[in-house]
């Protein structure tokens, strides 16, 4: 499945956990929310995945993805004021160091959802091609930048 038609069944799944649910539980309540609606949605999710890290082709420990969705997309959800620096930096550090491309900053605080998404490698211009079959730690080191599609030409 394409990464592009992932993240818009996911932004979907947010947007309808956020409208069953509202604002002001704990991150844990829309993490599992979030679980059985993209499961619903006859997405392949995992919850709490551990995802080896590695440094210099060397697995150094493993981190814990609050959500991981046809192992192209790591979620990270938060229920936080706003969403900071920080919050990108972390999840730009899980992408790299996971060899994942594509990941979606959740902030479910408010009362509409907050959706960022964050994508490993690409210039604005670039069209997200997938990455190919290689282990998380051959996969060469990746610059991060955000994703905003290309403006279609006229």
């Amino acid at each position: 499945m394409d990464v592009n038609d992932i993240t818009y069944r996911i932004n979907g799944a947010v947007f309808e956990v956020n409208r069953e649910l509202g604002h002001g539980f704990l991150e844990k309540v829309y993490e599992k929310a979030l679980l059985i609606e993209l499961r619903e949605r006859g997405l392949n999710a995992g919850s709490q995945v551990p995802l080896k890290v590695c440094y210099k082709g060397q697995g150094v420990g493993e981190y814990f993805a609050d959500i991981v969705v046809e192992d192209q997309v790591i979620i990270e959800v938060k229920t936080v004021e706003a969403l900071l620096p920080v919050h990108e930096a972390q999840l730009l550090h899980y992408l790299k160091a996971t060899g994942k491309q594509v990941g979606l900053l959740v902030n479910f605080k408010h009362a509409r959802a907050e959706i960022k998404r964050m994508v490993l490698g690409l210039t604005v211009s670039e069209p997200f091609r997938p990455p190919g079959r290689l282990s998380v730690c051959d996969r060469p080191r990746l610059s991060a930048v955000h994703f905003q599609p290309p403006k279609s030409a006229k």
